[in-house]
């Protein structure tokens, strides 16, 4: 599956370097600078953190711990499944508390590498691996899909609506379902087209995706594709349709065409991690966070959202009420259909 989030400028020049050398110095800072053994967090992602998408999101997430905490943190960008391994092992090594693996591809290292580190805790966001010192968060992003496609159903006048991913990944497929179904609930007629790019950074790829389904008919798009989702962007403003982003509020990088984003709160969800280790509570299980939460959430964009029915946006809020009292259940089989808690095993003599 992959907000809130608009770093500020000092914040932006780190995020440039990162993206120009792959890794960032261990740094400390904030409230908690001088404490005894302060948190030591990193970050491994697959791709840049200036991406304004997935993972600028994690790093947001990643400096609220050192801001509010006084943590200790670090980030490394990898390529292949042989650099998870290693850096796990380094973080590991090193005496890391948290190391964030920062999506789906990253739970097969952390079943390899974190028995042999007990003291350090794994984190895979959008995984399901679990021990006593790995979580997986799942999140239930087909709760804030399932209203973003009310939208979109109530938005098109074609009737043809479609959705462009990086990678065919189970947590981005199960968002895409719950995509189709909330628009088929607002607008029986609407057709969906599905397609994916292959990878989440090729921007050109991205935009030749959104004006192939332009062409046949696609007048809204949602995207979950981290950098290369500004392809669709772009193919969107010129050719005036609509689109969703994803993973971060992306209202403002084309907020003429950007009807709202399916927003994930990083820092909420790092501090509620982060707060739980410092204070010995920890336990690894799978966290589900999401609209009940407001971890996981759709913002529609103030620009143009006079432009959405007003009873498409009650009938949005609406489900969003119900989920959060735990009365909403249209998504139950897609939920329940995810792949569940993979326990690792511990070392063997």
């Amino acid at each position: 599956m992959r907000r809130l989030f608009r770093l500020q400028a000092s914040i932006g020049l780190v995020a440039f370097a990162l993206a120009c050398t792959g890794k960032s110095d261990t740094s400390s800072g904030g409230a908690g600078a001088g404490k005894t053994a302060p948190l030591r967090v990193a970050l491994v992602t697959l791709g840049s953190v200036s991406d304004q998408a997935w993972n600028s999101g994690a790093y947001q997430g990643l400096l609220t711990l050192r801001d509010s905490l006084g943590a200790q943190v670090s980030n490394v960008q990898t390529k292949t499944p042989a650099e998870f391994d290693e850096n796990f092992r380094q973080y590991g090594a090193q005496g890391y508390t948290i190391v964030f693996g920062h999506g789906f591809e990253f739970q097969d290292a952390a079943a390899r590498v974190a028995p042999t580190y007990p003291t350090t805790i794994y984190i895979v966001t959008s995984g399901r691996v679990t021990a006593d010192n790995v979580a997986g968060v799942s999140f239930l992003f087909e709760e804030a899909s399932y209203q973003a496609g009310m939208i979109a159903g109530a938005m098109t006048k074609t009737n043809t609506i479609g959705m462009i991913g990086g990678t065919e990944y189970p947590p981005v497929k199960a968002s895409f379902a719950a995509f189709a179904r909330g628009a088929y609930a607002a607008n029986p007629k609407v057709n969906v087209i599905t397609s994916y790019i292959g990878n989440w950074e090729d921007v050109s790829a991205g935009k030749e995706q959104a004006l192939a389904q332009i062409a046949r008919g696609v007048d809204v798009i949602f995207q979950n594709a981290d950098a290369a989702g500004l392809g669709v962007f772009q193919a969107a403003r010129e050719k005036k349709i609509y689109a969703f982003g994803a993973n971060a509020d992306q209202n403002k990088l084309a907020p003429d065409v950007i009807l709202g984003s399916i927003v994930i709160d990083w820092p909420k969800l790092f501090m509620q991690i982060g707060r739980e280790v410092q204070s010995g509570s920890f336990k690894g299980r799978v966290i589900t966070p999401g609209v009940k939460d407001d971890v996981v959430l759709l913002v529609l964009n103030p620009e143009i959202k006079s432009a959405i029915p007003p009873k498409a946006i009650a009938a949005s809020d609406s489900v969003g009420a119900m989920i959060k009292a735990g009365a909403f259940h249209s998504l139950d089989d897609i939920l329940a259909g995810a792949d569940t808690a993979k326990p690792i095993k511990p070392n063997t003599p």
